[in-house]
């Protein structure tokens, strides 16, 4: 008499395909993560090829400058993470989410401050649109595809 067993390996499966607002988010890291890979290489080396587009925001560029070597380590640093927020939201991963608001806090609370301040009155067009990212971050569908 022969006993067979069978095991059956069950894969994890999505219970939702990713929001296309996901998608998006995610693309828009990835494209974070692109331009402060490009000011971090054209702070590495200053007046290379890339110093021309530092004309699109001179006071970034003034206020890099002043910060000095930790400019570059700041850029490298939010590369990794645009560049992993991005990652995770497209892989629907739970670190990916709250990397995702963590950094849209920090921008939040930045774009407040300057407005405040009145160093960047154009940071007030961006309030909005954090608010709105936020809302749609804690829409029922999203925190579903991410509570998996």
């Amino acid at each position: 008499m022969s006993v067979c067993v069978y095991v059956t390996i069950r894969m994890p499966v999505k219970s939702e395909t990713r929001p296309i607002g996901i998608t998006a988010l995610s693309i828009f890291f990835l494209f974070g993560a692109a331009v402060t890979f490009v000011s971090f290489v054209s702070l590495l080396f200053p007046g290379s090829f890339l110093e021309p587009m530092w004309l699109l925001n001179p006071r970034a560029h003034d206020a890099f400058a002043s910060i000095g070597a930790w400019a570059v380590v700041l850029m490298c640093f939010i590369c990794i993470v645009c560049g992993s927020t991005a990652v995770g939201l497209w892989r629907g991963t739970t670190w990916g989410y709250w990397l995702a608001v963590a950094l849209l806090a920090i921008n939040l609370l930045g774009d407040i401050v300057n407005v405040v301040l009145g160093t960047e009155p154009r940071a007030l067009i961006g309030i909005p649109i954090v608010v709105e990212i936020f809302t749609f971050l804690m829409c029922k569908r999203v925190r579903r595809y991410f509570d998996r």
